[in-house]
């Protein structure tokens, strides 16, 4: 069978399921967190339940969350699942964010994934509270209009990308790697190295090609470990100059 390859996930996490999986990268829920739960799969269900349901309090803690960890989210995947998302509100959110984050040139194409008329956060007043208490500066000029004093912004609310990365596996081979499929293959390969490419791609939402060459590399890596804790262990004749 050929290989197919999907970069969405097949259906949405239950509310508690969601819930552990924010906690499982580093938002500060009151829940069990999810062992290493995909990135942008949580972060695309988070938008979805802080948009659609209206829960500014998932909303608050992903804008801080984003703010912290930008730089190790793939953004070309989280293009990908959000552009083609039904709901204006969702791609909205998207596009202001990625618009707030515009300095990391990674994030450009998704901030052009919403063009129509300006969004206002909430349904009822908001002339009023901008008028009141401005805009929130994270927002300014964006798709998405937020009212300075809706969403708190802590960082106590969410991991530190040293504290995430500790209990991340993915998380942390991205800091290593770069925010990149590979780092998502290398990680998925040191949990379970029997994976074949096709499982590791699809596994990781990645191309049957990159998997390939990161099962290659990842299979060099572990002989030359393997040759290294041999040539470590062996006597150092006389006059080896090895040490």
């Amino acid at each position: 069978m050929p290989f197919s390859r999907a970069l969405v996930p097949a259906a949405p996490p239950r509310p508690a399921a969601l819930t552990s999986a924010m906690a499982g990268i580093g938002m500060r829920f009151a829940a069990a967190p999810t062992p290493n739960p995909n990135i942008e799969d949580t972060l695309l269900f988070a938008s979805i339940e802080a948009m659609e349901n209206q829960d500014l309090r998932v909303l608050a803690i992903l804008v801080t969350w984003l703010g912290v960890h930008a730089p190790w989210v793939n953004a070309d995947r989280l293009t990908k699942i959000t552009a083609p998302q039904e709901s204006a509100r969702v791609r909205a959110l998207w596009s202001a964010l990625a618009r707030w984050q515009r300095q990391d040139r990674r994030f450009a194409r998704l901030a052009r994934i919403y063009t129509s008329e300006r969004l206002d956060l909430q349904p009822v007043g908001t002339d009023f509270q901008v008028q009141r208490h401005g805009e929130d500066p994270r927002f300014a000029g964006s798709a998405l209009r937020v009212p300075a004093n809706v969403l708190r912004d802590r960082a106590t609310d969410v991991d530190s990308p040293a504290e995430l990365a500790r209990h991340h596996h993915t998380y942390r081979c991205r800091v290593t790697i770069g925010p990149t499929y590979r780092a998502d293959m290398w990680a998925a390969l040191e949990d379970d190295s029997t994976l074949s490419a096709a499982a590791l791609a699809r596994q990781t939402y990645g191309s049957f090609a990159t998997a390939w060459h990161v099962r290659r590399d990842f299979a060099i890596f572990a002989a030359a470990g393997a040759l290294c804790a041999l040539v470590g262990s062996r006597p150092v004749a006389q006059g080896d100059d090895s040490t």
